[in-house]
């Protein structure tokens, strides 16, 4: 195990070197900026050396670059400024115009606002002498008819010309007082005309004097529009030149830099910064430090048993690619599976927690029904050793196939509340089962019932083959059953609120494995079918189902509204499912019904999967 110590050593002076690589990065870019920094402080001191000679002269040149540049971002400051002050001017005189216009625009608008209330007051005139005119004609039709009428009355009335010449009277009275009404009228109108040409000139007045503001604003920020365009191509400007400023600047540090190197080897440190020449000569030891340390690490790699290393590396690579195989066996292994054979058409899934709670199990218990029901609901589950259902059990799942070509076959899983340890122990020890194993894995079997641990809390049970095939899909020997898909995502969201919850892929061979439940009918339509049921009082249910097509669920879905009883009712009985009308939801092809459960359907639809009911009489005739 010697290329193991080899291989971790090696791995240790590679951390430490990267360690110090990254620190003589770092002190290098120290000794580098201290340099620059000798060098910026001591350029006159090196004048009288010839060997800076150059770096002096292109100092001088990026200085001068750098004085033509300030003198531009200067002027273009200025030239900012100028226009700042033109634009609060032009701010200051729109300002300025803009009140004066709506000074004289004031008494313009009280010119309008009289002259339209006076329009106003003539036209409520113009409508009060309207009325006046309609009630005398008005009054001058009603004494017409009044008059008619008691002329027509007969015999005749004995006050017949007294009352004959009171209405003439009146109506004599009428011809005068319309006259004046009329006269009225037409100086009213002519008031009302007066006063809307009035208010028509005020309105056209107003008008202009708005438009005039608008024009002088327009004005204005036309203006100053300009002013801003021109400010920001100057900003710009200004942007350039402070970024071209920067960069002479930053081309300066080269020939600070050298400058500094040569100082720093002459010994020669600026009067006014002695200490950066200390910070130069301490940086250059750390990195001469630094540098040895490199070395001497390369010089440990370098004693290192190469073939010893290639052992480790190798060791190391075939460790990491069996960790991503497993890794990729792990994470491709789907969440949702029941551990069930590929073929399976059904699965009946009974939650035993809630079977011992829920308020109608407690109710049967002690019935002779129930005594024959439970056993039948959870099949060959109740011949498992020293496993109490439902007190150790959480669910037993019973998956069944539909074919119609072959008989039926059961494939039973149990899963316990706590750890099944205990009962396998106690099943190892019963000489009753002999064991054998399936590519090492165990199984138990006495006579036509077989007992397999495939999960820490799960158990297969049943019969042989059944037993046999459940724990070659567990071992990934055959192919299994994935849930998936929408319509199975659903379904397992009944899991933590029903008792029992049945799904099946083949509606129509339901009537192979249990005693008829739905109408053959609804079956027929029906692709995939989840049926969960809740036993508390009252029982409820939720019936999923997917149809063939988003119109055939519609249809589907107005016929059960229409008429739920012909579809939601036990086959061959007149019970129904529901005891109030159903709540139909639709998804594109699929429904879901939501109804309460009778007590003796429910009673009777546990007897149907259990298989303990009296047959019907239409099957018992044939």
């Amino acid at each position: 195990m010697s290329f193991i110590r080899t291989g971790l050593r090696e791995l240790g002076l590679k951390v430490r070197r990267q360690r110090t690589r990254l620190a003589l990065r770092h002190v290098r870019r120290q000794l580098q900026r201290s340099e620059i920094y000798l060098g910026r402080e001591g350029t006159a001191q090196a004048a009288s050396f010839p060997e800076v000679r150059n770096e002096i002269v292109a100092l001088k040149k990026l200085e001068q670059e750098q004085k033509e540049v300030a003198l531009r971002i200067a002027q273009i400051e200025d030239a900012l400024k100028t226009i700042e002050s033109e634009r609060a001017g032009n701010a200051r005189a729109q300002s300025d115009a803009i009140a004066k216009l709506e000074q004289e625009k004031k008494p313009i608008l009280q010119r309008r606002d009289e002259a339209k209330h006076a329009a106003a007051v003539c036209e409520r005139e113009l409508a009060g002498v309207e009325a006046r005119l309609q009630a005398n004609d008005s009054a001058d039709r009603e004494l017409l008819r009044q008059l008619s009428a008691l002329q027509a009355q007969a015999p005749p009335p004995p006050d017949l010309d007294a009352r004959t010449a009171e209405l003439a009277s009146k109506r004599t009275r009428l011809p005068n007082e319309r006259a004046e009404i009329v006269r009225a009228r037409e100086g009213s109108a002519e008031a009302c005309r007066q006063a809307t040409q009035r208010l028509a000139a005020a309105e056209d007045e107003l008008s202009a004097a708005e438009q005039n503001i608008v024009r002088v604003r327009e004005g204005f920020d036309a203006t100053d529009r300009g002013l801003n365009d021109k400010a920001g191509g100057q900003q710009e400007a200004l942007r350039q030149a402070k970024a071209q400023h920067q960069t002479v600047e930053e081309r300066k540090d080269p020939a600070y830099l050298n400058i500094g190197r040569h100082l720093a080897t002459r010994g020669i440190a600026p009067p006014n910064a002695p200490h950066l020449l200390h910070d130069v000569l301490r940086h250059r030891q750390s990195v001469q430090r630094h540098h040895e340390h490199r070395e001497q690490l390369n010089v440990l790699s370098a004693q290192i048993d190469k073939q010893e290393l290639r052992k480790f590396y190798f060791v190391i690579f075939s460790i990491l690619i069996l960790l991503g195989i497993v890794l990729l066996l792990v994470f491709q292994s789907p969440p949702k599976r029941e551990w069930l054979p590929r073929e399976t058409d059904a699965i009946l899934s009974l939650n035993a927690e809630r079977f011992d709670r829920d308020d109608l199990p407690k109710k049967w218990r002690n019935e002779d029904f129930w005594l024959q029901t439970w056993p039948g609901l959870i099949g060959a589950a109740s011949q498992t050793p020293r496993l109490r259902i439902p007190g150790d059990t959480s669910r037993v799942t019973r998956a069944l196939t539909t074919a119609e070509n072959s008989p039926p076959r059961e494939f039973l899983l149990v899963e316990a509340r706590d750890n099944i340890s205990s009962v396998v122990r106690t099943i190892a020890e019963d000489r009753q089962f002999e064991k054998r194993t399936i590519s090492g894995l165990p199984v138990w079997q006495r006579s036509d019932f077989s007992v397999a641990r495939v999960g820490p809390k799960t158990l297969a049970v049943g019969l042989p083959d059944g037993v046999d095939e459940l724990v070659r899909v567990r071992l990934g020997l055959d192919a299994d059953l994935q849930i998936t898909g929408e319509f199975f995502d659903r379904f397992q969201a009944l899991d933590r609120e029903t008792t029992l919850r049945l799904i099946s892929r083949d509606p129509p061979g339901l009537i192979r494995i249990f005693h008829p439940i739905f109408p053959r009918e609804l079956l027929d339509r029906a692709q995939l079918l989840g049926l969960g049921v809740s036993l508390q009082t009252p029982a409820k249910a939720r019936l999923l189902l997917r149809l063939s097509s988003e119109s055939a669920a519609s249809d589907l879905a107005k016929s059960i509204h229409d008429n739920p009883t012909q579809w939601l009712r036990l086959e061959q009985s007149d019970l129904p499912l529901f005891t109030a009308a159903p709540e139909i939801t639709r998804q594109h092809a699929d429904l879901e019904i939501r109804f309460n459960v009778p007590e003796n359907t429910a009673r009777l639809l546990l007897q149907r999967i259990a298989k303990t009911d009296a047959p019907p009489p239409a099957t018992a005739a044939n």
